[in-house]
């Protein structure tokens, strides 16, 4: 068994024709997967802990050495949420929800927050255990990229996981873009990863709060009832938790 396996997603990687990256190093103890299909892979994971990242993340030795530090000082935990750091030197963190009388959604911690469990990574980077990986399933394609982790990781909290922010875990991004996904701007988006994770309960204070998400909850709702069904029949997701991950 590996200790890592890291995935790089990129929607340009052409796997029939062979136009993949090398991986920056090898180790016998990490596998490397460089694919456009987030699901293509997942049935091949060896490692005890998976990296899910984007090309334009820095993943190093020094960066493994210290998601393994973690998982070995954190062993409760099932999933973490790395901090990047911009080459301003501004600091990208994780995710909490906003309280329905809010207006739900999602709000990026503070670039000082200490330790703390959170609701969802920056969408460039998180770590997750293999055996929540193959509680929680696969990623929900139909929603863009720069939202798939943050759904994933909510479904991952009714299957029982915990995501943890540790300020001294940190990647450092190549470009400007992490920055950019931070802002977690598609309304549309949030909107449907509220609905699936949470019913109306979340989507409505979100949409009455941005009234142009209305007509996307209205399309699709028997499909998006199905998945979050699926979700959270069996949903070990408690209320205490909950409100641990929310401002």
């Amino acid at each position: 068994m590996r200790q890592f396996d890291v995935f790089v997603f990129d929607e340009n990687y052409d796997e029939a024709q062979g136009k993949l990256p090398q991986p920056p190093f090898t180790d016998p103890e990490l596998g490397w997967f460089f694919t456009s299909d987030w699901n293509k892979h997942l049935d091949e994971i060896e490692g005890e802990w998976v990296v899910f990242a984007h090309p334009s993340i820095k993943i190093d030795r020094n960066f493994l050495n210290n998601v393994a530090e973690v998982t070995d000082g954190f062993p409760m935990v099932d999933a973490f949420a790395p901090r990047i750091r911009t080459d301003k030197g501004k600091f990208l963190g994780g995710y909490l929800l906003k309280p329905a009388a809010k207006g739900s959604g999602f709000v990026e911690i503070d670039e000082n927050a200490p330790l703390r469990y959170v609701a969802a990574p920056h969408p460039f980077l998180a770590v997750f255990s293999r055996r929540i990986i193959q509680r929680t399933g696969g990623f929900d394609t139909t929603l863009p990229e720069y939202a798939r982790l943050a759904d994933f990781t909510l479904r991952m909290m009714h299957a029982g996981g915990k995501m943890f922010s540790v300020p001294y875990l940190v990647a450092q991004a190549t470009n400007n873009e992490a920055e950019a996904a931070a802002r977690m701007s598609d309304l549309k988006s949030t909107a449907i990863v509220l609905s699936k994770a949470f019913g109306a309960e979340a989507s409505v204070p979100f949409a009455l709060h941005h009234p142009s998400v209305i007509l996307t909850l209205l399309s699709n709702r028997k499909q998006r009832k199905e998945k979050r069904k699926a979700a959270t029949l069996l949903s070990k997701l408690k209320a205490d938790f909950l409100k641990e991950v929310t401002l």
